[in-house]
């Protein structure tokens, strides 16, 4: 009686890339890779530096997907306007965003009394008040 056959389980450690581009060339400046792109995708559009990844992990800061949509509306405003470094206020949250890349470069929020001063922005954009819920 022939063995009965039973599906392979899925590897237990994930998998590295071997190649970083085309015939395992490495992309070329200025590409992103595809963990950025889809990153990129899932946040709205916007990308957040590893700094801005930081600083909101230590402060304790979630965005949901509203407060999201909301910094995706402000960063569009900036950019209608022609902003490249602004200073988003969301709430009690104060991001700067990088409009040509659309990337949020750092956030601190309103419980940090520290670094209240901004340089090097062109733009302030206050985001949309919330839905009432």
């Amino acid at each position: 009686m022939p063995e009965s056959i039973r599906p392979v389980p899925p590897a237990t450690r994930p998998v590295a890339p071997t190649r970083s581009g085309p015939a395992g060339q490495a992309p070329a400046p200025g590409t992103a890779s595809f963990a950025d792109v889809l990153a990129t995708r899932q946040a709205g559009g916007l990308r957040f530096s590893a700094h801005a990844q930081q600083r909101l992990a230590t402060r304790g800061i979630d965005l949901a997907a509203g407060d999201l949509a909301r910094l995706h509306q402000a960063v569009d405003q900036a950019s209608a306007k022609g902003g490249h470094e602004s200073l988003i206020l969301l709430d009690e949250l104060a991001l700067i965003v990088s409009i040509d890349n659309r990337t949020v470069i750092t956030a601190m929020d309103a419980a940090n009394p520290q670094g209240n001063v901004f340089t090097n922005v062109d733009s302030v954009v206050i985001a949309p008040q919330r839905a009432p819920e």
